[in-house]
């Protein structure tokens, strides 16, 4: 057993007065189940942002209460249940409109690489130890007190993402956990990977191909927007595992300059604008990318965006051309048409103050909306129809020849 794996003799922290546990909701839900004589405590991505000081989303709590026991509770207080994955222990409980993810505690019994054969218990310890990494082993009860069977509190003080127990296992038992690995190294860790971890994501890397196209896509997308999302490719690339997941061949070197883009101006990170600078230089490729990867249509329309030619331009643009490019494609798409076309004019600085005046457009100029409309055209004698988007569409681009001054009047006129 590594050393950490003991329960930590350090005084653990306190998340007593948390906003997300002091709130009615959580509150109400943990009572129902101590109601009945049973534990419940938070635990996983909730504890682990908040001794992070970050954002928390979902609640996720763990009990010794039985599924049945859960629904029977839940139900007596009034909450609406759902019976989300009771064949693994998990309800998802309603109160005031927060979705509660319920689970029993429970062991394993017999792992298939991605799903499960688990039995219920009582032991917190044994259902830390099914878990993945140290730091989502932590739980705290309604109170705020923080309970670490497995030590995992002197990993997240470190900042060091670790598997529980024999990392081989834990992969074993669901390979998206390799992918867990770097994605979660990228956001939480600070230095380099654990060797540990990363010797055996490189060895089981073939379990990778069991894994839905739709999952490989949930963690690369965010691990390409984690703030150490360079160093996870280029970490992955090196041990093989990047060419296993990505069907691309992969630009490191653009998706640096894209993160520095990004950083030098306070920009959002996008992963479709840092996919497309990694994986995609043709049509072609953000087609197989999008195919590869189920995108959504969302995710489809930025990805075929890095491949236009207007995010090939050498050259920032004039201030008029900007104004254009901006008007036809909003504030959003602008951005990432400009951060691709800047980080692939590699001639350029990405500290180059012309594209830096061009990507800060935005900031200074707010497009205008076409003061004329359907009816306006109709009014004018021509029949609903396709003449009345053709004779508008014909009024737009004289207006954008314009720089956008021609009024309402004027625009009459001409029609």
């Amino acid at each position: 057993m590594h050393p950490s794996d003991k329960p930590a003799d350090a005084a653990l922290p306190d998340l007593a007065g948390a906003p997300w546990l002091s709130a009615a909701s959580t509150q109400r839900v943990m009572a129902a189940i101590a109601a009945g004589g049973f534990e419940a405590r938070a635990v996983g991505g909730v504890v682990r942002n908040a001794l992070f000081g970050l954002p928390v989303t979902d609640i996720d709590i763990a009990t010794t209460a039985t599924p049945g026991d859960v629904v029977r509770l839940a139900r007596y207080a009034g909450f609406e249940v759902v019976e989300t994955g009771l064949k693994h222990g998990t309800l998802t409980v309603i109160v005031d409109k927060h979705p509660f993810e319920v689970t029993t505690l429970r062991r394993d019994v017999e792992t298939h690489g991605r799903h499960a054969t688990v039995a219920f218990t009582d032991d917190w310890a044994e259902d830390a130890r099914r878990r993945d990494f140290t730091m989502n082993a932590l739980y705290c009860d309604a109170a705020g007190r923080l309970h670490d069977p497995l030590g995992g509190i002197g990993d997240l003080r470190a900042r060091r993402v670790r598997f529980i127990g024999e990392a081989a296992e834990r992969i074993r038992e669901d390979y998206l956990r390799i992918l867990r690995f770097f994605r979660f190294t990228a956001q939480y860790a600070d230095g380099a990977y654990d060797a540990a971890g990363l010797l055996a994501c490189t060895r089981e890397r073939g379990g990778l191909a069991q894994l839905s196209a739709e999952r490989v896509r949930q963690e690369l997308v965010r691990l390409l927007v984690a703030p150490g999302a360079l160093a996870a490719v280029e970490t992955m690339r090196e041990h093989g595992i990047l060419a296993d997941v990505l069907p691309a061949a992969p630009r490191p070197g653009l998706l640096a300059r894209v993160i520095e883009i990004d950083r030098g101006h306070g920009l959002p990170a996008d992963a479709m604008v840092r996919l497309a600078a990694l994986g995609v230089e043709l049509l072609e490729d953000a087609v197989r990318l999008a195919e590869g990867l189920r995108l959504s249509r969302e995710e489809r329309g930025g990805l075929l965006l890095g491949s236009s030619d207007e995010a090939r331009f050498a050259e920032p643009p004039g201030e008029r051309d900007a104004k254009v490019l901006l008007y036809c494609h909003g504030a959003d798409d602008y951005r990432a048409l400009l951060v691709q076309a800047w980080a692939r004019s590699l001639s350029a600085s990405v500290r180059d103050p012309r594209w830096s005046e061009a990507l800060t457009l935005p900031d200074r100029w707010q497009p205008p909306k076409l003061p004329v409309k359907g009816a306006d055209v109709m009014a004018r004698g021509i029949p609903a129809g396709p003449k009345v988007g053709e004779a508008l569409r014909m009024l737009e681009a004289w207006w954008i020849e314009q720089d956008f001054v021609p009024d309402r009047e004027a625009l009459l006129a001409r029609l």
